[in-house]
């Protein structure tokens, strides 16, 4: 394990280089002025040899490499530079969001995994019922279902028609100090229906996985011992039947990321999305930087994970990767 962790953090080097290289030449050639993003509408009467001046200070001027070079030394050294458009250090900006959304995306998990397998395993054992052909065409259904429409929906139904949770925020209304009572209750529909949109993926795979172990000549064999269908299930179909789960972990992250900085939209929810969105339309180049590390960071580690469990519950599969 401490290998294989040593030889994937060795190659993230390179991964995470070349993204901050190309985060930089993608925003390079973005048609966003960062300049005029700065000084807002006090730079449309402004003069040329202050608008120049603004490009100098934010390090506009400079070319792509010594723009990239600049901020991956600091960074280094710990210092991600200053965020113009929101006119704090990166650092900061990053600290005082990225719980929440870690909050969020962590909830939502554990539930999608947990209601997922659930419902996949139910619908495995009884293959080809109204209750597999249910749950089948609901998680094909909401595959295909942005995870922004499952929020506008969540809103208008729990929020608008019914009042029992809050549309957004992450404090009622004319309250200033955020309240563990007011956190929970602000976390629910945002966390569902991001739970909602990672939850089709799991459904199925168990579904398959589960399905195909219990059709297994191993399987079939403790069933012909008289073993009961439970001990069946629990001990020998769904520890091979739950393998592939294991990689799904890792490869949802990118779209959980992603369906995370959707749901935060809708939710206004005080995580990073507002910031991405902001560092993206602005050409923020220390932060745009920063949080493509972050989420980069993120999938790395998710792919480590998967295959770390992966080599846990399969010792044949070893950790050579």
């Amino acid at each position: 394990m401490a290998r294989m962790t040593g030889r994937r953090a060795l190659l993230a080097v390179p991964v995470l280089l070349a993204v901050t290289l190309g985060v930089f030449a993608v925003a390079a050639a973005a048609p966003f002025d960062p300049v005029k993003a700065y000084a807002g509408t006090a730079g449309l009467t402004a003069s040329q040899e202050n608008l120049d001046q603004i490009r100098h200070n934010l390090g506009v001027d400079q070319p792509l490499l010594g723009r990239w070079w600049h901020w991956l030394t600091g960074a280094l050294t710990g210092d991600l530079g200053d965020s113009a458009t929101l006119r704090a250090p990166v650092s900061q900006v990053i600290g005082e969001r990225i719980g929440w959304s870690v909050l969020l995306c962590a909830l939502a998990f554990v539930v999608a995994i947990i209601v997922g397998t659930l419902l996949g395993v139910l619908a495995a054992r009884r293959r080809g019922s109204l209750l597999d052909r249910a749950v089948t065409s609901a998680a094909y259904t909401l595959e295909a279902a942005p995870p922004f429409w499952l929020g506008l929906l969540a809103v208008w139904l729990f929020a608008l028609k019914l009042g029992v949770l809050p549309a957004g925020g992450l404090t009622d209304t004319g309250s200033e100090v955020a309240t563990a009572g007011q956190i929970a209750r602000h976390v629910i529909l945002p966390a569902l229906v991001l739970a909602v949109s990672q939850l089709p993926w799991f459904v199925l795979y168990v579904r398959q996985g589960v399905g195909d172990a219990l059709e297994e000549d191993p399987v079939r064999g403790a069933r012909a011992r008289g073993l009961s269908e439970r001990t069946v299930l629990l001990q020998h179909a769904l520890r091979s039947g739950l393998l592939p789960v294991l990689t799904l972990i890792g490869s949802r992250v990118p779209e959980l990321i992603t369906g995370a900085l959707l749901v935060e939209t809708v939710f206004s929810w005080p995580g990073i999305a507002a910031a991405t969105v902001e560092a993206a339309t602005s050409v923020d180049f220390p932060l745009l930087a920063a949080l493509t590390v972050l989420a980069t960071a993120a999938v790395l580690v998710g792919n480590l994970l998967s295959d770390l469990l992966y080599g846990l519950a399969d010792p044949r599969v070893g950790f050579d990767g």
